[in-house]
């Protein structure tokens, strides 16, 4: 059956319908390496609410598996399609439809991305809080349907914490509002958070009202380096108390990739952590004093924002420092804090053990840590040893009581994983909450659910 002509009679002429493979093969994955996928059938460009409900309802009529799409910046495969599909991007539905000084809430399309929001809210001296590292592009309606991180989630939480309502289309094409705009609400069961983190699985997110807040303070940025990352961590675990807007630590193994790179003076540095305050930025030296209790070897602070993009540097090199040395396989585990010396010097062995770079840096304030293994391009043995090494990172994590994910998201990739963590009451209860969201089972097929 001729599905592009079928979607254009219900969807119009105008619809932007894209059906060439080589322009749909750039719609049909995210950013994760290895994860499979195809080129899609057919992309739909949407411009509404009502155009993604016309166009579910044919699908599920006609049982073609949908996969909704924000920016592709997704690190599971969350996004992926294969040649059956349609998929919907909602890129084009990029506006903030209100941004409400008085009850502080935004009301966005789905399309709209993360710093572009957080901008409109400063211009009236509030800010959206949510910041994924791929803030400058990521849109929030995908942060909402993976449930997106950031470094500020030590404090403020990851993006759950920050939404109050959610516009839902659902697999049959019904249109419906979960939420509230107001700050307190109990009314119902609480399915918007149900819907926040699902992956595309339950629903396509459309709309999203969210809390804006109070624009912090130009925080405090505290630096600090440790012979070993036994010590940075330890005092890591004791800086919560200062209630740190960020609070992050790198390895010695990314640390020597961004010396290579770009001499910062980490050269005996066995680990460094990062910290902001928002708030009581004059604690900043109480930060120092605690950390020379665990052996700090230097330590800076400063409430300059110009010296603060220098120390924070190191961080946002971490990655690309280590993307210099080869083909990167990023991973996304979550541990409890207390445990992430422990994940290091295991991960290391696991470095040693399948001959592979594997540097850690990540969210010290919340456990959330980021092994990247490096490999040569091209190099297919070595490729499964990254394969492999990253589930063993993965089982690792969960031995010390931790996660799978902790904000990526399991996508397509990390299925098994997750199962490995749930009981089969719970896995079967998360399948009957999938049949009564999607009978036929068409929204993004392969994902998430074990």
């Amino acid at each position: 059956m001729d599905h592009e002509a079928g979607l254009r009679a219900v969807l119009g002429e105008s619809a932007s319908l894209i059906t060439d493979s080589e322009i749909t093969l750039s719609y049909s994955r995210d950013q994760a390496p290895f994860a499979p996928h195809e080129a899609a059938a057919i992309v739909l460009l949407a411009k509404s609410t009502e155009e993604v409900a016309k166009a579910v309802a044919y699908a599920n009529t006609h049982n073609i598996p949908v996969v909704p799409r924000g920016a592709g910046s997704g690190l599971s495969g969350g996004a992926n399609a294969d040649s059956s599909s349609l998929v919907i991007s909602l890129e084009k539905m990029n506006k903030i439809i209100e941004l409400d000084t008085t009850n502080l809430i935004a009301r966005v399309q789905a399309g709209v991305i993360n710093l572009d929001l957080d901008k409109a809210a400063e211009e009236h001296g509030l800010a959206y809080l949510p910041d994924p590292a791929s803030r400058d592009w990521s849109t929030i309606g995908g942060n909402a349907a993976t449930n997106a991180g950031g470094m500020c989630c030590v404090k403020y939480g990851v993006t759950s914490a920050h939404v109050r309502a959610l516009t839902v289309v659902l697999a049959d094409g019904q249109i419906i509002e979960l939420g509230s705009a107001t700050k307190k609400a109990v009314t119902t069961l609480d399915l918007t958070r149900l819907m926040i983190g699902s992956e595309g699985t339950l629903g396509i997110i459309t709309e999203i009202v969210v809390g804006l807040a109070v624009r912090p303070q130009t925080p405090a940025t505290i630096i600090a380096t440790f012979p070993s990352i036994k010590n940075a961590a330890a005092a890591a675990a004791a800086l919560l108390r200062f209630k740190p807007s960020m609070l992050e630590i790198i390895d010695q193994t990314t640390l020597k990739a961004v010396e290579a790179w770009h001499p910062l003076g980490f050269e005996v540095a066995g680990s460094v952590l990062l910290m902001q305050l928002d708030e009581d930025q004059e604690r900043a030296d109480e930060v120092l004093d605690l950390c020379q209790s665990f052996e700090m070897i230097d330590g800076a602070a400063t409430s300059e924002a110009a010296d603060a993009v220098e120390f924070i540097r190191v961080r946002k090199l971490a990655y690309p420092a280590l993307e210099r040395l080869g083909a990167t396989l990023l991973d996304d585990v979550a541990v409890p804090i207390s445990k992430i010396a422990e994940l290091v010097e295991r991960v290391e062995g696991l470095a040693a053990k399948y001959n592979l770079t594997i540097g850690i840096f990540g969210h010290a304030g919340d456990g959330n840590m980021h092994p990247t293994i490096v490999h040569d391009h091209g190099d297919l043995d070595a490729q499964k040893r990254a394969i492999a090494a990253f589930g063993e990172i993965v089982e690792i994590a969960q031995s010390l009581g931790g996660t799978a994910s902790g904000e990526h998201g399991i996508g397509s990739i990390k299925q098994g994983f997750a199962a490995q963590e749930l009981s089969p009451a719970v896995i079967e209860l998360q399948r009957s909450i999938k049949k009564a969201f999607d009978p036929k089972g068409i929204l993004n097929p392969g994902k998430k659910l074990p």
